[in-house]
């Protein structure tokens, strides 16, 4: 989810040094900007277990990237993750890539996310997201829904 409270200033002096302190070429662009979640708690939560090496993937609704006419992430990809208050934390890549219905999605494959430690809480916290998430953005939530899973590396962090 694009988050729209950063300070644009911030984020181009962390992208910045980032670039520098990786040693990589000034024309490198990043994919998004964003928090987790949907609530603040939430938000400053999972970017928590990303920093500790937790959380190592994401699951989106492929729903909610059409109907808000953004592209998948691409292996390679780099993004920006901030805090609730939309302060930049770190530069995740994406390793890989899965578009699945959200029925098929088993515990070897959720638990990546580093959130659960079950299946069944897995699927209870995804179904209230995708719900609250479909709501604003215009989409139902079903079992065969198509979920984009994006495993990731954090590359840098502050």
């Amino acid at each position: 989810m694009e988050n729209k409270k950063y300070s644009q200033e911030k984020i181009d002096m962390f992208w910045k040094a980032f670039l520098r302190e990786t040693n990589r070429n000034k024309t490198t662009k990043y994919l998004e900007v964003f928090h987790f979640e949907l609530t603040e708690k939430w938000a400053n939560e999972l970017l928590r277990l990303v920093l500790i090496g937790q959380k190592r993937a994401t699951a989106s609704s492929l729903l909610g990237y059409e109907i808000e006419g953004e592209r998948i992430p691409q292996v390679g990809d780099l993004s920006i993750v901030t805090d609730w208050e939309g302060v930049p934390r770190c530069v995740i890549e994406t390793t890989e890539i899965t578009i699945i219905p959200f029925s098929d999605i088993t515990y070897d494959i959720c638990k990546r996310e580093g959130e659960d430690d079950t299946l069944e809480s897995w699927v209870k916290g995804h179904v209230r997201f995708f719900k609250e998430e479909g709501k604003q953005l215009g989409y139902e939530f079903s079992d065969d829904m198509p979920v984009v899973f994006e495993d990731f590396e954090v590359v840098y962090q502050v």
